[in-house]
């Protein structure tokens, strides 16, 4: 399931992360890449253990935390402390799979990445290109949403990014639930319920029955 959150990040969020990130010091993006990974990216990453990464990583969890949507979709267990990248003129990161775990460097933390999610931190106005590219059984979706908004996609899915110009954030996410279908039919059920109950009065046993149907196969299928 691919999905876009939006409103995650507030614009004036933004618009201090942009002042911060502009003003920070930039490393070669292959410094966190796997093998396969580090053959097709070309790009600059900030840092991830630095204080500017640190501090604007933790504001995007306390927003994801905020975020119904981005709950009802992810499920989360555990998110990967949020990292940042950028592309100039002519960087690229050519089709690959994100890896199956991770590590945060220098200490135990460790994820199963069932999702992976970028954070759009520019206007798609003010650069060309920098286009993410997720490719799925129904074909290859082209994402570049405005800043502040998210796509959440399956991490097991080729995904590449167009040549140009982007600044991000983007990081991976333990489920609750590890398949994406079951996943997919939770948050169908999830959402259908929180409509019917909008029209309705909260003691419903419609309503109720639902409820009871989504907690039951979450409990079938939920991990934690």
């Amino acid at each position: 399931m691919m999905i876009a959150v939006p409103g995650v990040l507030a614009p004036d969020q933004v618009a201090r992360m942009r002042a911060a990130l502009d003003a920070a010091d930039w490393i070669d993006g292959n410094q966190t890449s796997g093998h396969q990974s580090a053959l097709a990216k070309r790009n600059r990453q900030l840092p991830e253990d630095g204080p500017v990464a640190r501090a604007l990583g933790g504001e995007i969890l306390d927003a994801l935390g905020r975020s119904p949507l981005f709950v009802a979709a992810a499920l989360p267990l555990k998110v990967f402390p949020p990292l940042f990248n950028r592309y100039g003129p002519g960087e690229t990161f050519a089709t690959h799979v994100d890896n199956a775990i991770r590590m945060k460097r220098g200490t135990d933390f460790r994820l199963r990445s069932d999702l992976s999610a970028t954070l759009f931190l520019a206007d798609p106005e003010s650069y060309d290109g920098g286009e993410l590219v997720v490719e799925d059984q129904l074909g290859t979706h082209a994402v570049k949403l405005a800043a502040g908004d998210l796509v959440l996609y399956p991490a097991s899915s080729l995904h590449h990014v167009t040549r140009g110009e982007r600044i991000a954030s983007f990081f991976w996410i333990q489920s609750m639930v590890r398949d994406d279908g079951e996943r997919r039919i939770l948050f169908e059920l999830d959402s259908a319920v929180q409509a019917v109950s909008a029209d309705r009065s909260g003691d419903d046993r419609a309503v109720i029955q639902l409820t009871g149907i989504y907690h039951n196969l979450l409990r079938r299928w939920g991990d934690c």
